[in-house]
Protein backbone atom coordinates (compact mmCIF):
# COMPACT_ATOMS: atom_id res chain seq x y z
CA UNK A 1 0.00 0.00 0.00
CA UNK A 2 3.15 2.65 1.08
CA UNK A 3 4.28 2.06 -2.59
CA UNK A 4 1.08 3.34 -4.54
CA UNK A 5 0.88 6.92 -3.20
CA UNK A 6 5.08 6.74 -4.26
CA UNK A 7 3.93 5.57 -7.80
CA UNK A 8 1.24 8.30 -7.77
CA UNK A 9 3.10 11.39 -7.19
CA UNK A 10 6.09 10.45 -10.02
CA UNK A 11 6.42 13.26 -12.52
CA UNK A 12 6.59 12.60 -16.19
CA UNK A 13 10.13 13.48 -18.21
CA UNK A 14 7.46 16.08 -19.48
CA UNK A 15 6.45 17.54 -15.91
CA UNK A 16 9.50 17.37 -14.87
CA UNK A 17 10.81 19.78 -17.61
CA UNK A 18 7.93 22.20 -17.43
CA UNK A 19 8.31 22.29 -13.78
CA UNK A 20 11.61 23.51 -14.05
CA UNK A 21 11.17 25.59 -17.03
CA UNK A 22 9.32 27.24 -14.84
CA UNK A 23 11.49 27.76 -12.16
CA UNK A 24 13.92 29.53 -14.46
CA UNK A 25 11.18 31.72 -15.85
CA UNK A 26 10.60 32.66 -12.00
CA UNK A 27 14.00 32.97 -11.00
CA UNK A 28 14.74 35.59 -14.32
CA UNK A 29 12.01 37.46 -13.35
CA UNK A 30 12.70 38.00 -9.67
CA UNK A 31 16.66 38.47 -10.38
CA UNK A 32 15.97 40.80 -13.29
CA UNK A 33 12.59 42.93 -12.65
CA UNK A 34 12.73 42.43 -8.62
CA UNK A 35 9.95 40.65 -6.25
CA UNK A 36 7.17 43.42 -7.40
CA UNK A 37 4.98 43.81 -10.65
CA UNK A 38 6.82 47.61 -10.39
CA UNK A 39 9.97 46.36 -11.07
CA UNK A 40 8.65 44.25 -14.18
CA UNK A 41 6.61 47.26 -15.30
CA UNK A 42 9.71 49.53 -15.32
CA UNK A 43 11.23 46.91 -17.70
CA UNK A 44 8.32 46.59 -19.96
CA UNK A 45 7.97 50.33 -20.29
CA UNK A 46 12.07 50.87 -21.00
CA UNK A 47 11.51 50.73 -24.86
CA UNK A 48 7.93 52.48 -25.00
CA UNK A 49 10.12 55.55 -23.31
CA UNK A 50 12.70 55.00 -25.96
CA UNK A 51 9.92 55.40 -28.62
CA UNK A 52 8.49 58.35 -27.05
CA UNK A 53 11.80 60.45 -26.42
CA UNK A 54 12.67 60.40 -30.30
CA UNK A 55 9.35 61.40 -30.64
CA UNK A 56 10.00 64.36 -28.21
CA UNK A 57 13.05 64.90 -29.59
CA UNK A 58 11.25 65.43 -33.05
CA UNK A 59 8.12 67.45 -32.24
CA UNK A 60 10.37 69.68 -29.92
CA UNK A 61 12.72 70.57 -32.86
CA UNK A 62 9.53 70.68 -35.18
CA UNK A 63 10.79 68.31 -37.51
CA UNK A 64 8.54 66.19 -40.21
CA UNK A 65 8.71 63.00 -40.27
CA UNK A 66 10.33 61.17 -42.95
CA UNK A 67 7.36 59.35 -44.50
CA UNK A 68 4.11 60.12 -43.36
CA UNK A 69 2.20 62.65 -41.62
CA UNK A 70 2.65 61.18 -37.89
CA UNK A 71 5.76 61.16 -36.18
CA UNK A 72 4.81 58.51 -33.39
CA UNK A 73 3.80 56.08 -36.12
CA UNK A 74 6.94 56.93 -38.33
CA UNK A 75 9.14 56.02 -35.18
CA UNK A 76 7.05 53.51 -33.39
CA UNK A 77 6.94 51.41 -36.75
CA UNK A 78 11.19 51.48 -36.82
CA UNK A 79 12.01 51.13 -33.41
CA UNK A 80 9.97 48.71 -31.69
CA UNK A 81 10.97 45.82 -33.97
CA UNK A 82 14.20 46.92 -33.60
CA UNK A 83 14.56 46.69 -29.93
CA UNK A 84 12.40 43.78 -30.00
CA UNK A 85 15.68 42.24 -32.08
CA UNK A 86 17.98 43.66 -29.52
CA UNK A 87 16.62 42.93 -26.06
CA UNK A 88 16.46 39.12 -27.44
CA UNK A 89 19.81 39.18 -28.85
CA UNK A 90 21.19 40.37 -25.85
CA UNK A 91 19.25 39.03 -22.78
CA UNK A 92 19.61 35.61 -23.70
CA UNK A 93 23.15 36.19 -24.05
CA UNK A 94 23.14 37.92 -19.69
CA UNK A 95 20.79 35.36 -18.80
CA UNK A 96 22.57 32.36 -19.33
CA UNK A 97 26.30 34.04 -18.14
CA UNK A 98 24.39 34.78 -15.25
CA UNK A 99 22.56 31.77 -14.58
CA UNK A 100 25.97 29.41 -15.40
CA UNK A 101 26.01 28.02 -12.11
CA UNK A 102 22.97 26.61 -12.27
CA UNK A 103 24.00 24.15 -14.68
CA UNK A 104 25.67 22.31 -12.33
CA UNK A 105 22.77 20.68 -11.36
CA UNK A 106 21.83 17.94 -13.62
CA UNK A 107 18.05 18.76 -14.32
CA UNK A 108 18.98 22.45 -15.97
CA UNK A 109 20.97 22.35 -18.96
CA UNK A 110 21.77 25.05 -21.14
CA UNK A 111 18.86 25.36 -23.55
CA UNK A 112 16.66 25.44 -20.44
CA UNK A 113 18.47 28.68 -19.80
CA UNK A 114 18.72 29.24 -23.37
CA UNK A 115 14.55 28.67 -23.47
CA UNK A 116 13.39 30.02 -20.85
CA UNK A 117 14.62 33.52 -21.44
CA UNK A 118 13.61 33.85 -24.29
CA UNK A 119 10.23 32.98 -23.66
CA UNK A 120 10.14 36.65 -20.91
CA UNK A 121 11.99 38.33 -23.32
CA UNK A 122 8.74 37.03 -26.13
CA UNK A 123 6.15 38.27 -23.59
CA UNK A 124 7.69 41.46 -22.60
CA UNK A 125 8.64 43.04 -25.42
CA UNK A 126 4.56 41.91 -26.43
CA UNK A 127 3.55 44.01 -23.74
CA UNK A 128 5.73 46.91 -25.03
CA UNK A 129 4.21 46.72 -28.29
CA UNK A 130 0.47 46.74 -26.53
CA UNK A 131 1.89 50.07 -24.50
CA UNK A 132 3.30 51.49 -27.46
CA UNK A 133 0.04 50.79 -29.34
CA UNK A 134 -2.21 52.02 -26.71
CA UNK A 135 -0.54 55.89 -26.47
CA UNK A 136 -0.50 55.60 -30.02
CA UNK A 137 -4.25 55.40 -29.72
CA UNK A 138 -4.73 57.99 -26.98
CA UNK A 139 -2.34 60.84 -28.71
CA UNK A 140 -5.14 60.31 -31.47
CA UNK A 141 -3.04 58.23 -33.95
CA UNK A 142 -3.76 55.08 -35.66
CA UNK A 143 -1.89 52.31 -35.00
CA UNK A 144 -3.36 49.66 -37.32
CA UNK A 145 -1.92 48.79 -40.40
CA UNK A 146 -3.01 48.90 -43.81
CA UNK A 147 -1.34 45.27 -44.24
CA UNK A 148 -1.72 43.27 -40.68
CA UNK A 149 -0.01 40.41 -42.03
CA UNK A 150 2.72 41.74 -43.32
CA UNK A 151 3.43 44.10 -39.53
CA UNK A 152 2.77 40.51 -37.62
CA UNK A 153 5.64 38.60 -40.54
CA UNK A 154 7.87 41.64 -39.71
CA UNK A 155 7.34 41.55 -35.85
CA UNK A 156 8.01 37.57 -35.72
CA UNK A 157 10.90 37.82 -38.15
CA UNK A 158 12.59 40.48 -35.45
CA UNK A 159 12.11 37.99 -32.61
CA UNK A 160 13.62 34.91 -35.55
CA UNK A 161 16.46 37.05 -35.75
CA UNK A 162 16.92 38.26 -31.96
CA UNK A 163 17.05 33.92 -31.08
CA UNK A 164 19.33 33.43 -33.67
CA UNK A 165 21.96 36.14 -32.75
CA UNK A 166 21.61 35.35 -29.26
CA UNK A 167 22.45 32.05 -29.21
CA UNK A 168 25.43 32.95 -31.16
CA UNK A 169 26.01 35.46 -28.86
CA UNK A 170 25.89 32.65 -25.89
CA UNK A 171 28.60 30.22 -27.86
CA UNK A 172 30.49 33.65 -28.27
CA UNK A 173 30.60 34.38 -24.50
CA UNK A 174 31.58 30.60 -24.29
CA UNK A 175 34.65 31.26 -25.25
CA UNK A 176 35.50 35.44 -24.85
CA UNK A 177 33.84 36.45 -21.69
CA UNK A 178 34.19 40.37 -23.07
CA UNK A 179 32.25 39.95 -25.76
CA UNK A 180 29.28 40.96 -23.51
CA UNK A 181 30.59 44.56 -23.69
CA UNK A 182 31.46 43.88 -27.03
CA UNK A 183 28.00 43.36 -28.44
CA UNK A 184 26.96 46.46 -26.06
CA UNK A 185 28.80 48.73 -28.51
CA UNK A 186 28.27 46.17 -31.43
CA UNK A 187 24.33 46.93 -31.32
CA UNK A 188 24.72 50.90 -30.57
CA UNK A 189 26.06 50.61 -34.34
CA UNK A 190 23.39 48.29 -35.58
CA UNK A 191 21.03 50.52 -33.93
CA UNK A 192 21.86 53.96 -35.65
CA UNK A 193 22.37 52.13 -39.19
CA UNK A 194 18.77 50.55 -38.41
CA UNK A 195 16.88 53.40 -40.28
CA UNK A 196 14.78 54.03 -37.05
CA UNK A 197 15.23 57.57 -37.79
CA UNK A 198 15.15 57.75 -41.35
CA UNK A 199 14.33 55.97 -43.95
CA UNK A 200 17.33 54.19 -45.49
CA UNK A 201 15.74 53.72 -48.76
CA UNK A 202 16.33 57.93 -49.71
CA UNK A 203 19.67 57.41 -49.51
CA UNK A 204 22.10 56.66 -52.34
CA UNK A 205 21.86 53.11 -53.90
CA UNK A 206 25.20 52.41 -53.38
CA UNK A 207 25.08 53.58 -49.26
CA UNK A 208 21.81 51.65 -49.43
CA UNK A 209 22.68 48.42 -51.13
CA UNK A 210 25.19 47.76 -47.97
CA UNK A 211 23.34 48.71 -45.54
CA UNK A 212 20.54 45.84 -46.35
CA UNK A 213 23.25 43.87 -45.06
CA UNK A 214 21.83 44.55 -41.78
CA UNK A 215 19.19 42.13 -41.54
CA UNK A 216 17.72 44.32 -38.33
CA UNK A 217 17.28 47.03 -41.02
CA UNK A 218 15.01 44.90 -42.50
CA UNK A 219 13.14 43.85 -39.97
CA UNK A 220 12.55 47.44 -39.73
CA UNK A 221 11.71 47.98 -43.21
CA UNK A 222 9.42 45.27 -43.24
CA UNK A 223 7.42 46.42 -40.15
CA UNK A 224 7.44 50.08 -42.23
CA UNK A 225 5.77 48.26 -45.45
CA UNK A 226 3.05 47.62 -43.74
CA UNK A 227 1.91 50.68 -42.63
CA UNK A 228 3.16 52.49 -45.99
CA UNK A 229 2.83 50.19 -48.76
CA UNK A 230 2.41 53.38 -51.01
CA UNK A 231 6.66 53.96 -50.40
CA UNK A 232 7.54 50.91 -52.55
CA UNK A 233 10.18 49.89 -49.33
CA UNK A 234 11.62 46.38 -50.64
CA UNK A 235 12.62 44.03 -48.04
CA UNK A 236 14.36 40.51 -48.57
CA UNK A 237 12.35 38.57 -46.18
CA UNK A 238 14.47 35.12 -47.23
CA UNK A 239 17.24 36.94 -45.99
CA UNK A 240 15.97 37.41 -43.07
CA UNK A 241 14.41 34.58 -41.78
CA UNK A 242 17.41 32.46 -43.37
CA UNK A 243 19.60 34.90 -41.13
CA UNK A 244 18.07 34.13 -38.20
CA UNK A 245 17.41 30.31 -38.60
CA UNK A 246 21.11 29.74 -39.79
CA UNK A 247 22.66 32.17 -36.29
CA UNK A 248 20.40 29.67 -34.38
CA UNK A 249 21.24 26.54 -35.86
CA UNK A 250 25.10 27.49 -35.60
CA UNK A 251 24.97 28.76 -32.15
CA UNK A 252 22.80 25.78 -30.62
CA UNK A 253 26.02 23.49 -32.68
CA UNK A 254 28.11 25.42 -31.02
CA UNK A 255 26.70 25.55 -27.40
CA UNK A 256 25.85 22.35 -27.48
CA UNK A 257 29.04 20.51 -28.99
CA UNK A 258 31.61 23.21 -27.99
CA UNK A 259 30.91 25.29 -25.27
CA UNK A 260 29.05 22.92 -23.09
CA UNK A 261 32.40 20.19 -23.31
CA UNK A 262 34.52 23.34 -22.38
CA UNK A 263 32.04 24.36 -19.38
CA UNK A 264 32.12 20.30 -18.00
Amino acid sequence: MSALPTAQTQKSPAESYLHVLYALILRDVRTRFGASLWGYGVIVLWPCVHVFMLIGIYTFQKLAAPLGDSRPLFFATGAVPVLVFQYISREVMKSVMINRPLTYYPQVKIFDLLFSRILVEIVTGFLALLVVTSVLVAIGTNPIPADPITAVCGYIAAIVLGIGIGTINVAIVGFFPGWMIGYALFSILMYISSGVMFLPSYLPEKIYYWMKFNPALQCAEWVRSAYYPYAGIQVDHLYVVMFGITSAAIGLFLVKHVVSKIQA
